[in-house]
């Protein structure tokens, strides 16, 4: 069998993601001559992409009549079985088009990860895996179908080895940046901020990653959380300066304090911000710091955080700063800072 050159065409569009345009010229082709088995399988392929699932369907059957023994026609038809939740059909679609090809990766992938559905047929799925990756060496499909038949039959070397050949044959891959990304960041002692930085790497490679986009959304929220450590250590520091709760038995320092201590104490609030926060902010990849901006204005708890941080950062500023004659004034900034962040510290881990 020869494609027609509209059929061309409409094959080019469709690897451009130019559906509907695709669609027309296969639908076109159809007018003119009704028995053109890629004009069928072409229209299949539109429609599933558009998720028109029964006209797909439908069309995938019309290739698979005029050409029973074309291995493609019987993949395509398979693919869109599986798409619409029938598997037993999907199956033994996929495994009609083995038979009329066996060296075909294409559905020998497919059938690998169909038979993970079916109870008992693990091995078998990765039997028909290895088949996969055989015929099909340099195929991200096939390595993909290999992964996930090994997970599931809990062959961590397989599984490795085929994330590795994945990231061989394309490096964006957004399985295996997702999924290797998520193992270095699961490794223990990873903080926040390299948690972050290794999530933003991630979805530079792999953009349309969901899981990278949200995993990076939580990193940076657990770093903006910890900003109200720092802002809290500046509190009890003022606090300690100005010695608003004196013990009882001990002489209370005279106020009010002297301008040299105070201002040594502004420096130490300083470096605390400089090394503990900006310092690293500036250091960390562009994805990581647009993606703190966006989420302080797009999200509710973000802004919570980053303003009791604000807030009790302002109260120990003014403690140091002004030379209180008195202390009354002095411990009631030092409550307005911490009670805040007591209040929700304990319970907003998880609300991003």
């Amino acid at each position: 069998m020869s494609k027609h050159p509209e059929i061309e065409k409409a094959y080019a569009l469709y690897d451009l993601g130019r559906y509907e345009e695709s669609r027309e010229l296969a639908a076109r082709r159809i007018a003119q001559d009704p028995d053109d088995p890629y004009a069928w399988l072409t229209l299949s392929r539109c429609l599933a992409a558009q998720l028109l699932r029964e006209e797909a369907l439908d069309a995938a059957g019309e290739a698979v009549r005029l050409a029973p023994d074309w291995s493609s026609a019987h993949l395509v038809r398979g693919f869109v079985l599986r798409r619409m939740d029938r598997i037993e059909e999907a199956e033994e679609a996929q495994r009609e088009a083995i038979r009329c090809d066996p060296e075909n990766w294409a559905p020998r992938a497919q059938r690998a990860e169909l038979l993970i559905f079916f109870p008992g047929q693990k091995a078998a799925a990765l039997a028909e895996a290895h088949e996969a990756v055989r015929v099909g060496p340099d195929e991200p499909e096939s390595w993909e179908a290999m992964y996930k038949a090994a997970a599931f039959n809990e062959r961590p070397d397989l599984s490795r080895n085929a994330l590795e050949q994945l990231l061989r044959i394309d490096p964006t891959h957004p399985l295996a940046v997702t999924l290797t990304t998520r193992q270095e960041a699961a490794e223990p002692g990873t903080s926040a901020a390299r948690a972050a930085d290794l999530y933003a790497g991630g979805l530079a490679a792999a953009p349309d990653s969901e899981w990278l986009r949200k995993s990076l959304d939580q990193a940076v929220y657990r770093m903006l959380r910890g900003t109200r450590w720092l802002a809290l250590l500046c509190l009890v520091m003022a606090g300690v300066t100005v010695d608003i709760f004196p013990t009882d038995g001990e002489e209370p320092k005279e106020l009010p304090i002297h301008l040299g201590t105070r201002l040594w104490v502004l420096c130490l609030m300083a470096a605390v911000w400089g090394f503990g926060a900006w310092r690293r902010y500036l250091r960390m990849r562009t994805g990581v710091r647009l993606t703190v901006r966006d989420l302080v204005r797009r999200l509710f708890w973000p802004r919570v955080v980053l303003g009791q941080a604000t807030l009790a950062t302002l109260c120990a500023l003014l403690i140091v700063s002004v030379p209180w004659a008195d202390r009354t004034i002095p411990q009631v900034l030092f409550w307005l800072g911490l009670v805040p962040n007591l209040l929700s510290i304990t319970h907003d881990r998880d609300k991003v």
